[in-house]
């Protein structure tokens, strides 16, 4: 009994060391950040493409007030709800005194300056595609808006949820860089699939994830259950009960205007969305439209029952 033990314990030791190691915090290569020089003009459009103020505005926030970024919208999940944290440039409440390689590291790795991983409910699942460039750009935008002193709230999750140790151990599940779809040499396409899979991580909300909320790959796009509330999140795929009917023109200027082809105007979050990616050139609308129009058709997934 006493050598069962032994052997119990030894492999229970050895399985705690091996998740302590696989949860490690990762960080991204320093190096791909050193020497560049950010864009604010550059950066205002990736800003728009990301969404950042439909999340990291306050609720309700309208007009000019959309960019003071204090946070504080509410986003129910399975697991509890996350609240969008102040990332104004305010040095205590929000992100000021963040370097570039801080926000890097927060977008494309999910961590903090201080080394504790990101919930994936802030999609650096789909922001890991993003080039350095852009990242770099980004940041120096970000310090041009206006500075909020709201305190970040702390999220409403259980345990064991809330021991963010373990989010490394989902990472080394789920939290994958490649490209989703097979890259085209369409340069018009690769450019809307840096979009879509990349900034503008249409995945997070298009996608179904499953049962611990990770996305569902070989679902891509085709819908997903609505976390806050009842409907569900549309299918975007070629299936011709989705986008399969819509020209990619169509598309675009729903991107653009928020009609849809029938005339209907889009609604719910989806509304901020077309706010954002009004502002982004037409030649990006286009690029978007291109890669769902070379995507396959998928049937809508189900909610999980």
């Amino acid at each position: 009994m006493k050598k069962l033990f032994r052997i119990l314990f030894g492999l229970a030791l050895i399985g705690a060391i091996t998740a302590w190691f696989l949860s490690a915090p990762q960080y991204v290569d320093t190096a791909d950040f050193e020497n560049l020089s950010g864009d604010v003009a550059r950066g205002e459009m990736v800003f728009a493409a990301g969404g950042c103020n439909s999340c990291h505005a306050a609720p309700d926030a309208k007009g000019d007030d959309k960019n003071i970024l204090s946070g504080g919208q509410h986003f129910a999940s399975d697991f509890g709800t996350f609240i969008a944290p102040n990332i104004s440039p305010d040095p205590n409440a929000g992100i000021g005194d963040w370097e570039l390689i801080d926000l890097a590291n927060a977008m494309q790795r999910g961590v903090s300056p201080d080394g504790k991983h990101y919930y994936p409910a802030f999609p650096f699942t789909s922001y890991v595609r993003m080039e350095p460039q852009d990242i770099a750009d980004l940041y120096e935008f970000l310090k041009t808006l206006p500075v909020s002193a709201t305190p970040s709230a702390a999220h409403d999750v259980g345990f064991p949820f809330n021991i963010r140790r373990g989010l490394g151990l989902w990472k080394f599940l789920f939290f994958k860089s490649d490209a989703v779809m097979e890259p085209s040499d369409n340069a018009e396409i690769a450019r809307g699939q840096y979009l879509v899979e990349g900034a503008g991580h249409c995945a997070e909300c298009h996608t179904p994830r499953n049962l611990i909320g990770g996305l569902q790959l070989s679902k891509w796009l085709s819908g997903a259950p609505n976390p806050d509330g009842p409907g569900f999140i549309p299918n975007i795929t070629q299936h011709d009960d989705a986008l399969g009917t819509w020209s990619a023109g169509e598309i675009a200027e729903y991107l653009a205007t928020g009609f849809t082809p029938e005339f209907d105007v889009v609604g719910g979050s989806m509304g901020s969305v077309v706010e954002n990616m009004a502002k982004l050139p037409d030649t990006d609308r286009a690029a978007i439209a291109a890669y769902l129009k070379s995507m396959p058709a998928l049937e809508r997934s189900q909610p999980r029952q």
